[in-house]
């Protein structure tokens, strides 16, 4: 591994601050040949859920061995565990507080480290930047070639969630809008399996009504392209989601729907 191994960091640290050169300057300094690369630094600041998903729309189009560092650790400094974690083809450096459930939904293979073995760590470790000090160093000892076994025990009570599922009810199938992105398309929990009637549909659908916000959609897609500017309509989005979106506008001003917000579909008679 230690041969350009390759090292993503996806964080909600931004861009303002030196934290994201502070991490990469420790993860070089034990491995001077690994590849640092930026996953993404814009995830909402403290919110899992959020790290989580973008973490789970990218790391699987990175090569087998890949190491992925995640710090979104709004516990940073108290008593959760830093882990290291092989699942699938990838290695995860992360604390252990959720932020890679999607992950392990994903992967069938999964063995979870506690990392205990504190001489892998900074001489000082502070308790508001154990990115620096605790993450970026396992990365760059994994990327050098130790062994993940070495930072500590295996563990099976890590600490996971699961997406909200959609539920059908009987005035329609009722569920969350999960994120918008920054072209303000609105990300629902919806997949094909949970709207057959549209999971079939390219572009063309039966007809159905989605209310989601101030609006209801009755059109579906087969890209953003393919409606009239400003235009509110459904599309299958390339993480597998039912999006809402408009051509060359944000559904997301158009709709009013923040995350969380309902979303409830009924197909059409």
């Amino acid at each position: 591994m230690s041969s350009m191994a390759i090292v993503t960091l996806t964080t909600d640290f931004g861009y303002s601050d030196g934290y994201v050169g502070a991490v990469k300057g420790v993860v070089l300094a034990i491995e001077p040949s690994a590849q640092v690369v930026d996953l993404c630094h814009g995830v909402i600041p403290y919110d899992l859920l959020d790290g989580a998903y973008i973490l789970a729309q990218a790391y699987a189009y990175y090569p087998p061995g890949t190491i992925h560092v995640v710090v979104v650790d709004p516990g940073v400094g108290t008593a959760r565990r830093a882990i290291v974690a092989h699942v699938g083809r990838h290695y995860f450096v992360a604390p252990d507080n959720g932020v890679l459930s999607l992950v392990y939904a994903r992967e069938s293979e999964c063995t979870v480290y506690h990392a205990t073995a504190s001489h892998y760590f900074a001489a000082e470790v502070s308790s508001t930047f154990q990115g620096r000090d605790i993450f970026a160093p396992l990365a760059g000892w994994l990327a050098k070639g130790v062994e993940a076994e070495k930072f500590g025990e295996p563990i099976t009570d890590f600490v996971r969630f699961a997406l909200p599922k959609p539920r059908a009810e009987a005035d329609g199938v009722h569920g969350v809008v999960l994120k918008s992105d920054r072209f303000g398309n609105v990300i629902t929990n919806f997949t094909k399996q949970d709207l057959p009637q549209l999971a079939a549909a390219d572009g063309a659908a039966p007809p159905f009504e989605l209310t989601l916000g101030q609006a209801k959609i009755t059109s579906l897609r087969a890209s953003y392209g393919d409606a009239p500017p400003n235009q509110l309509f459904a599309v299958w989005g390339s993480a597998g989601f039912l999006e809402i979106s408009a051509n060359r506008g944000s559904a997301l001003r158009l709709a009013a729907a923040e995350r969380g917000a309902e979303a409830v579909f009924r197909a059409g008679s």
